[in-house]
C-alpha cells in the first residue's frame, strides 16, 4: 500500500505552520468520505499516524488543510470573509506501492504543492 504523509509551510512568517488542521477525504464514486483529521506539530508536519506514513489505497483523495482559521490564531488580521479560508488540494494516487508526499507552502493570499518525495 502507499504512504501518504503532508507538510505545511508558512511563507509570509518563513516559519512550519505549526497547529494547523487538517482533514484527509477519500473520493469513491461520487461520495466524499472523510478519513482522518490532524494537526501540524512545531515542525510543520503531522505526527498522528492518521496522515504520517498512513497506508493508501489507490484512488482519488483531498487534503483540507484550515489556513484561515491557523492564521487567526496566530493573531494574522483577516478579512471577514477571508481569500483563502480552506485550502483543498485533490490528488490521485495510482501506484499502491510508492510514497506519496503532498506538501503545501501557504500565505494568506496564496499556496503552492508539488509531488514529494
Amino acid at each position: 500500500m502507499a504512504r501518504l504523509s503532508t507538510h505545511v509551510l508558512d511563507i509570509s512568517s518563513g516559519e512550519p505552520a505549526g497547529g494547523m488542521r487538517i482533514d484527509l477525504h477519500a473520493l469513491r464514486g461520487g461520495e466524499r468520505r472523510h478519513l482522518a483529521t490532524a494537526v501540524t506539530n512545531a515542525d510543520g508536519r503531522c505526527d498522528e499516524p492518521l496522515l504520517s506514513g498512513r497506508t493508501m489505497e489507490s484512488g482519488v483523495y483531498e487534503l483540507t488543510f484550515h489556513a484561515a482559521g491557523y492564521f487567526r490564531a496566530r493573531g494574522k488580521q483577516m478579512e471577514a470573509t477571508p481569500f483563502l479560508d480552506e485550502v483543498v488540494v485533490r490528488f490521485g494516487i495510482d501506484d499502491s506501492s510508492r510514497n506519496y508526499h503532498v506538501p503545501l507552502v501557504l500565505g494568506p493570499y496564496g499556496y503552492s504543492t508539488y509531488r514529494g518525495s
